[in-house]
C-alpha cells in the first residue's frame, strides 16, 4: 500500500511541490511540470521528457544539466496533457528547437503528438520520439508497438548529451533513434502496486508466481511462472535480451554493453546487487564487454515488487554520450557541470494564455453550449462507476474516473471562458485543454482533440448551425483518427464518432435543422456503441486481453454515445435551420 498521503486527489500536485522545494537549486516548477533552474547553452536543442506521475525518478528526477531540460508530468499513471507539455516546452526552449521524448503508451503518443503540432504552429521547431525498449510487449517484427520502460533513461541521456554538445534538432533526433534501436529491456513483477488511498492493488500477481514480462502498469507480459532463484532469473533475462541483438550486431561476443538493473519500488538495492552478481557471470560467459553498469531505481511503480534489466549495445558515439557528465536530482555522473541560476522572468512569460473574445451572436450561442457542457458533465458523473466497470473487463478500469476528472475540469474552464466574454470557440477550446489536463490518459487526449477541433472550426464569430457543426464534427473525427491511429473496427470510440459524423453530415445535407440532425445522428451513435460489443480491440491497453472484451461494448464508445445523447436532450427539435445548399460531405 501507499502509506503517506493527504487527499489522494492531491497526491501528485503535493509530490511535485515537495520535489521542487527539495531540489530548488536544480529544478523549477512551471505549469505542467518542471524545468531546469539553471541556464542552458543558447540556441541548443531542449530535451523535454514526460509521462504519468508515480514512476519517480522518471520523469522529473531526470531534469538537470547534462540530461533533460524539462519534464511534463501527468496525474498518477496518466499522460500529461498537450497543454501541459507545451507549457513545459516553451519554458525549456533555448532557441534550437525541442525534442519531446516519452514512453510508447497510447495516451502519451496522443498528447505529445498534439503538443508537437501546436509548438510547430507557434514557430518552435519540434520533433517527437517514443521509446520502445520493452521486448516483452510486442514481437521484434512489431517493435514499434513496444512499451517504453527503464530504457527511457538511456535514450533521454544520449539525446541530452548530443544537445549539450551543440547538435541540431535533426542530429539529436537521429542519435536518439539509434540509442532507442540499440536498447532492450525485460522485466518481471512479484506483486502489484497500490495508489494512494486505494483499498486494493491496481493489479495483482498470484501468490508464489511472478509475471514474466509484466509492464509497469500491470500490462500482461509473456507468462506467469513460479518464482525462481536469482541465478535462474539472471539466466532467463540475460539470454532473452542477448538473443535480440540490434541491427548491425551479428552476435553478442565482443560487444560493448551498458547494463541497467532497475528496481520497481519494493525490490530493494540489496536484492538487486544479488541479482547483478548472477547477471555478471552470465554476461562474462557470453563474451560481452561490460562497459558500464547502473543499479538502482530509475523507473518505479509505487510499491510494485518487481525489477527489470536493460542492455544497451554501444557504439563509440553512443558510449561517449552516455558517459558524458550529468547532474540531476536522481542521476549524476562525471565531473559537475557549471550551473548558473535561471532568470525567473523567462519562465513566467509562458504561463498565461488570454481568453479570445466572441461576437455578440457567438456569446449568446455560448450560453446554450454551456448548458450542453453542464448536461454532458452530469451524465458522465452519474455513469462514471458504470463506465469503469465496463473498462475493467479488459482494461485497467480507470475510464470512468478519468472521464469524471476531465469533464469536471472542462465544465469549470468553460464557465470561466463564458464569464470572460468568450464565444463558442473559446469556450470549447478552454474546455478541451482543461479536460486533457485533468482527465489524462488516452480519453483525456481524445476529448481534448474533439473539443479543440470543434472550437477551432466553429470559431467566435458566427452562430453554429447544422452545416457548421457537422463540418466541425467531421474534422474532429479526422483528428481523432489521425492522432489516435484508431480505425473503424478497432473497438474504440471511433466506431461511434465516425458513423455519428456521417449521419450528421447526411442530415445536414438534406437541410434538417441542427437539432433535428443531431437527434437523428444520436440514434446512430447509440446503436453503434452497442455494436462494439461484437468487436475485438486491436489497439490500446485492452488489446492483449482482447478475448475478454467480446460481448461487452467499448467503454469509450459507450461514454461517447452517452455524451451525444446528453447534448441531444438540450436541443429542442425544429429550430436552427441548416444550409441545404451547402453540402457538408463530398
Amino acid at each position: 500500500m501507499t502509506w503517506i498521503f493527504n487527499r489522494p486527489s492531491d497526491f501528485a500536485k503535493e509530490m511535485v511541490t515537495g520535489f521542487v522545494s527539495a531540489h530548488a537549486s536544480q529544478v523549477r516548477q512551471v505549469p505542467g511540470g518542471v524545468v531546469r533552474n539553471t541556464k542552458s547553452r543558447p540556441a541548443s536543442v531542449a530535451i523535454v521528457v514526460g509521462g504519468g506521475s508515480g514512476h519517480y525518478p522518471a520523469f522529473c528526477g531526470l531534469v538537470g544539466q547534462g540530461l533533460a531540460h524539462g519534464a511534463a508530468m501527468g496525474n498518477l499513471f496518466a499522460s500529461p496533457s498537450s497543454q501541459q507539455i507545451c507549457s513545459v516546452a516553451r519554458a525549456a526552449n533555448n532557441g534550437g528547437g525541442v525534442l519531446l521524448m516519452f514512453g510508447n503508451y497510447a495516451g502519451d503518443v496522443l498528447h505529445f503528438g498534439l503538443a508537437c503540432e501546436r509548438l510547430r504552429s507557434e514557430g518552435i521547431p519540434c520533433e517527437t520520439l517514443a521509446v520502445t525498449d520493452d521486448i516483452s510487449s510486442a514481437s521484434l517484427a512489431e517493435k514499434e508497438k513496444r512499451r517504453g520502460v527503464a530504457g527511457d533513461l538511456v535514450v533521454f541521456k544520449v539525446a541530452a548529451a548530443a544537445a549539450e554538445r551543440g547538435d541540431s534538432l535533426a542530429e539529436v533526433l537521429t542519435i536518439a533513434r539509434r540509442a532507442n534501436e540499440r536498447t532492450r529491456t525485460l522485466g518481471l513483477a512479484f506483486s502489484g502496486c497500490t495508489f494512494p488511498g486505494a483499498e486494493h492493488p491496481l493489479f495483482s500477481v498470484p501468490e508464489g508466481k511472478m509475471g514474466f514480462g509484466m509492464g509497469i502498469h500491470g500490462e500482461p507480459g509473456i507468462s506467469e511462472l513460479d518464482i525462481l532463484s536469482s541465478n535462474a532469473l539472471a539466466q532467463m533475462l540475460t539470454r532473452s535480451l542477448l538473443a535480440e541483438c540490434p541491427d548491425g550486431v551479428t552476435r553478442p561476443e565482443g560487444a560493448r554493453l551498458g547494463v541497467i538493473i532497475n528496481g520497481l519500488g519494493a525490490v530493494k538495492y540489496e536484492e538487486l546487487f544479488v541479482f547483478w552478481h548472477d547477471v555478471e557471470q552470465q554476461l562474462n560467459a557470453a563474451g560481452v564487454v561490460i562497459a558500464d553498469i547502473h543499479i538502482g531505481e530509475f523507473v518505479t511503480s509505487f510499491n510494485m515488487a518487481g525489477m527489470s534489466m536493460t542492455l544497451v549495445w554501444f557504439d563509440d558515439e553512443l558510449e561517449a554520450l552516455w558517459q558524458a557528465p550529468a547532474s540531476t536530482p536522481a542521476f549524476s555522473r562525471g565531473s559537475l557541470l557549471p550551473q548558473e541560476p535561471l532568470d525567473a522572468v523567462q519562465l513566467e512569460q509562458s504561463s498565461v494564455i488570454p481568453i479570445a473574445q466572441g461576437s455578440v451572436e457567438s456569446q449568446k450561442a455560448a450560453v446554450k453550449v454551456m448548458a450542453m457542457v453542464d448536461a454532458l458533465a452530469q451524465t458522465v458523473i452519474t455513469h462514471a462507476e458504470e463506465l469503469g466497470q465496463i473498462d475493467a473487463i479488459a482494461g485497467d478500469g480507470d475510464h470512468g474516473i478519468g472521464m469524471e476528472r476531465g469533464v469536471i475540469a472542462a465544465q469549470l474552464a468553460a464557465k470561466h471562458a463564458l464569464q470572460q466574454g468568450g464565444g463558442v470557440g473559446t469556450l470549447l477550446q478552454c474546455a478541451a485543454d482543461a479536460w486533457a489536463d485533468e482527465g489524462g490518459g488516452t480519453s483525456g487526449a481524445i476529448w481534448g482533440v474533439i473539443l479543440n477541433t470543434l472550437g477551432t472550426a466553429l470559431g467566435n464569430s458566427e452562430k453554429p448551425n447544422a452545416t457548421s457543426v457537422a463540418q466541425a464534427v467531421s474534422q474532429a473525427n479526422a483528428g481523432v483518427m489521425h492522432f489516435g491511429k484508431a480505425k473503424p473496427g478497432d473497438k474504440t470510440l471511433v466506431d461511434v464518432l465516425l458513423p455519428f459524423s456521417q449521419a450528421l453530415c447526411a442530415a445536414a445535407d438534406k437541410g434538417l435543422s441542427l437539432s433535428q440532425a443531431w437527434h437523428k445522428a444520436s440514434e446512430v451513435a447509440q446503436k453503434s456503441a452497442q455494436e462494439t460489443s461484437q468487436l475485438l480491440p486491436k489497439i490500446g491497453r485492452a488489446r492483449p486481453l482482447a478475448e475478454r472484451s467480446l460481448g461487452t461494448p467499448d467503454a469509450g464508445a459507450v461514454s461517447m454515445a452517452m455524451i451525444i445523447s446528453a447534448v441531444a436532450d438540450c436541443m429542442p427539435v425544429g429550430i436552427d435551420q441548416g444550409s441545404p445548399q451547402e453540402k457538408v460531405c463530398p
